[in-house]
């Protein structure tokens, strides 16, 4: 049966705290593979933000959830899509989401889409900053995934900032878990952080 993949495992750790009518976050929405599956699991009374930097991840996405719409015009929650940089996403949102957020997803790297500029990367001072943001905007009980890339230039660095980031954390006010193959250290993993449902900030 294999084990789940990275994406498919941080898909199942959000789908467990995100309940229709909850709000939710895609701090890089790339092609809006994340963005579909949260727009769906807060359902019409939801809510979720979209963040990226290019132009092109918001068309792509955007397309990705007018087809879905089409489809089942009803299941999906509002979705607000800004060509903005995730560590911008706690002045971006609406003041009264400030800890209430279910689910703050991360995938990082680059767009994947066939003709997107590779080049340009999620880097690890935008993404540390978006993480605190993020960790600010989580209700207790709410979760961080992010998935991280460290066999492309520039990913190592972002994966291992990632991960200190997420081991520094106070315990009293999040749990942090990795999720990875041992044997490839090139290969795609996942960090989570759960906010605990003490934690005052």
């Amino acid at each position: 049966m294999g084990f789940m993949s990275v994406l498919s495992f941080a898909h199942k750790l959000t789908a467990e705290r995100l309940a229709p009518g909850g709000r939710a976050i895609d701090a890089t929405v790339g092609a809006g593979s994340d963005t579909l599956f949260l727009a769906k699991a807060a359902g019409p009374r939801g809510g979720v933000y979209g963040f990226d930097i290019q132009h092109a991840a918001l068309a792509l996405a955007g397309e990705r959830l007018r087809l879905a719409r089409e489809e089942a015009p009803a299941a999906l929650s509002p979705v607000t899509l800004l060509q903005r940089s995730h560590a911008a996403m706690a002045e971006a949102v609406p003041p009264e989401w400030s800890g209430t957020v279910s689910a703050v997803m991360f995938n990082l790297g680059y767009l994947p889409a066939g003709d997107a500029d590779k080049t340009i990367i999620t880097e690890p001072e935008s993404t540390l900053a978006a993480l605190e943001a993020a960790l600010q905007l989580l209700r207790p009980g709410g979760i961080i995934t992010a998935v991280l890339y460290p066999g492309h230039e520039g990913g190592g660095r972002e994966a291992a900032a990632v991960e200190a980031w997420a081991a520094g954390l106070a315990q009293p006010d999040a749990q942090s878990i990795v999720y990875r193959q041992l044997q490839r250290d090139s290969a795609p993993y996942v960090v989570a952080v759960e906010k605990k449902k003490g934690a005052d900030h």
